[in-house]
């Protein structure tokens, strides 16, 4: 029977390598999920636990606390919640602009 050797080193190095793909497989098991904890939560929006702790004492998160105690999310809401404030393209800006001027130049001219 063979014994492989490590050293201290590459035994640390692959612990850690092997830390590192626990938590990408997590990080992808959390995205399936339907219903996410404040720390799933933190990990998806990217965003301090401590802060969205403040958004749920608010109420300017949506969440749910069916035992007073731990805090969830439902993850569609919360992309929803996420994509609240889009901001405008420059391009999209410019093409109501132009809209803008048109409609109101056929509606007998600009204003002063």
């Amino acid at each position: 029977m063979d014994t492989i050797t490590m050293s201290g080193a590459d035994l640390s190095q692959q612990l850690q390598e092997h830390g590192q793909q626990l938590a990408r497989i997590k990080r992808l098991l959390a995205r399936q999920k339907e219903t996410l904890i404040l720390e799933e939560d933190s990990a998806y929006s990217g965003s301090s636990k401590s802060y969205i702790y403040e958004l749920t004492s608010t109420g300017a998160i949506p969440h749910y606390k069916p035992e007073c105690k731990t805090i969830y999310f439902d993850r569609a809401e919360l992309v929803s919640w996420l994509k609240r404030n889009r901001v405008k393209t420059v391009q999209e800006i410019e093409q109501e602009t132009t809209t803008f001027v048109l409609v109101k130049g056929q509606k007998g001219g600009v204003s002063k």
